[in-house]
């Protein structure tokens, strides 16, 4: 009797109803626009693989033997290489939809990761406030002041073969040894890392003004307790700010791997990802300007498209900015 009784204030959520938002979200055209070239972007990098195998794409990481000009230098579109080639005869057009593989997965593992933090903090901040608000929200503010690339090569450096003892020296232990290698796992890990406190403040400010509704205070003379109230009624009341931060995070942890790729700390080569493939090819812009313009393309339709999506669905999710 009690939980369906503390359940029943729900009603007075913010959260939209299903078949409502679903028919919003077709409506419209921001989401439609971001989630198709999203779509688009997915099926191209889940079919890399197949298109290989089939002789339609190069292999992205092997030289062409004919992959250069008689010069040395790379070859510009044609019929056999659509966007030509790179400084080394490697196929571009390859490379940039392997690359959109290794972006889509390391921007979205990182912002699992940042979302995973921020709203985990931003919950505990909003929710219990007094001196644990005052620590947490000083926290992000000290992450905030120095700018998240600074921070991601920072810990970037790092992942360089070193290995971290999780044990004390003097125990011949070798299983809690921890080394730190450049990859996919760290980068979106060091990413996600940095990427958090942005995400903390809109939390903890939505917290902060659904927890003073009726429902929660009804739910708390019940005598629910606080986790319950944090994961039944909060949580479930804060899902569309979040779900719009996440989309448009998204753009920013791409972008930030992009921007380490493109400084030489990234994913290690020659895995083609879009920031080293501009790197690589910015010497040769002027006789094959493909090399740069490719990549950089992908990058800004890709980001394009995760804001599109984050403001369509923010337009849809949130009331207050529909009225």
């Amino acid at each position: 009797m009690i939980d369906a009784t503390i359940d029943r204030p729900m009603a007075d959520s913010v959260v939209p109803g299903a078949e409502r938002v679903g028919s919003s979200l077709i409506k419209n055209r921001l989401v439609q626009t971001g989630g198709l070239l999203l779509l688009l972007l997915s099926l191209l990098a889940l079919s890399a693989p197949w298109l290989t195998r089939a002789n339609i794409l190069h292999r992205p990481l092997e030289q062409d033997p004919n992959g250069l000009d008689q010069d040395g230098m790379p070859w510009s579109p044609n019929r056999t290489y659509l966007l030509g080639t790179d400084n080394v005869g490697r196929d571009v057009l390859s490379r940039v939809v392997y690359g959109t593989r290794i972006s889509l997965t390391i921007g979205t593992a990182a912002m699992l990761t940042a979302a995973l933090i921020g709203v985990a903090m931003g919950l505990v901040s909003g929710f219990y406030g007094g001196k644990l608000d005052l620590l947490l929200m000083r926290l992000t503010e000290m992450n905030l002041a120095i700018p998240a690339i600074l921070l991601a090569i920072a810990f970037a450096g790092l992942m360089d073969g070193k290995i971290i003892h999780l044990h004390p020296a003097s125990l011949p232990w070798h299983f809690l040894d921890l080394q730190l290698n450049r990859g996919m796992v760290s980068l979106f890990l060091i990413i996600g890392f940095v990427c958090w406190p942005g995400m903390v403040r809109v939390i903890r400010a939505q917290v902060l003004a659904v927890k003073e509704r009726e429902f929660v205070q009804a739910a708390r003379v019940l005598g629910a307790s606080d986790v319950r109230i944090i994961c039944r009624h909060i949580l479930p009341n804060i899902m569309p700010t979040v779900i719009v931060l996440a989309a448009m995070s998204t753009a920013n942890t791409i972008l930030l791997e992009a921007g380490l790729g493109y400084l030489g700390i990234g994913v290690p080569p020659p895995a083609p990802s879009w920031g080293s493939m501009i790197a690589e090819g910015q010497p040769y812009f002027i006789a094959a300007p493909a090399i740069v313009i490719a990549p950089g393309a992908a990058i800004v339709i890709t980001v394009l498209a995760f804001n599109l999506l984050g403001q369509g669905l923010q337009e849809v999710l949130d009331p207050r900015d529909k009225q």
